[in-house]
């Protein structure tokens, strides 16, 4: 059990554990007021549950392919003070769309698999979670341009490498940069991961950096801002 400050996350039988990635998407991912949000391959929630707390308003959909995830997700979303706003759908998110064509979201967030075609790990659970597919990021990118709202934003935390494949792709399906944020594990090391913002209006793409540590084991001051309202070391 992994305990926030507004509430707690049970990764029983969760091949995708929380992790830095996801808190980070979860506390900077989206501006203004989204109203209807998306979050694609929940795990165990955390991420939904994270703009759950951000965005009073909002009514969250969170989708799910492994079943024990979905499970265990939709635990979590009954047992936090959210629950009224939180909806679980234990599918993969292209049937996700086949069975909601008419659904259109403000914002849609995803941590996504991203090791693509490297060495399956074992585990069937942890192949699912981890690795991409052939294609599988031409159909993410696909969907989400058409279930934009017109100034909806798609946020996605990604590897350097993995990212630069989805900005072409973004490209190709008529989706604009709006932010690049590099995350750097020390401030002089290179980026190990990118989270990206797109929408579909034309903007100029604001590129930030953000360090997660200033020493071993001691957080920068911006980590501690940007994560103070939901852990409980801060």
């Amino acid at each position: 059990m992994f305990r926030f400050k507004q509430f707690s996350v049970d990764q029983t039988d969760c091949a995708m554990k929380i992790n830095t990635d996801g808190v980070l998407l979860g506390a900077m991912a989206g501006e203004g007021e989204p109203l209807n949000i998306l979050d694609i391959g929940t795990g165990t929630g955390v991420i939904a549950l994270m703009l759950a707390q951000r965005f009073t308003e909002a009514k969250i959909d969170a989708v799910e392919i492994d079943e024990q995830a979905a499970i265990t997700a939709k635990s979590n979303f009954s047992n936090s003070p959210f629950e009224s706003r939180l909806t679980l759908y234990a599918a993969g998110f292209e049937h996700f769309f086949e069975e909601h064509p008419e659904k259109r979201y403000d914002l849609i967030v995803s941590n996504p698999p991203f090791y693509i075609n490297s060495l399956q790990s074992p585990g069937i659970k942890t192949n699912l979670a981890k690795h991409a597919a052939d294609g599988f990021f031409e159909k993410l990118i696909s969907i989400v341009a058409a279930q934009l709202t017109e100034r909806g934003m798609c946020w996605l935390i990604l590897p350097v490498d993995t990212a630069d494949l989805v900005k072409n792709l973004a490209v190709q399906h008529k989706l604009h940069l709006q932010k690049i944020i590099t995350v750097h594990s020390f401030k002089d090391d290179a980026a190990h991961r990118e989270i990206l913002a797109f929408r579909k209006s034309d903007v100029q793409a604001i590129t930030n950096k953000f360090v997660i540590y200033d020493e071993p084991k001691v957080y920068t001051e911006t980590y501690r801002e940007v994560l103070k309202d939901f852990l409980t070391i801060f």
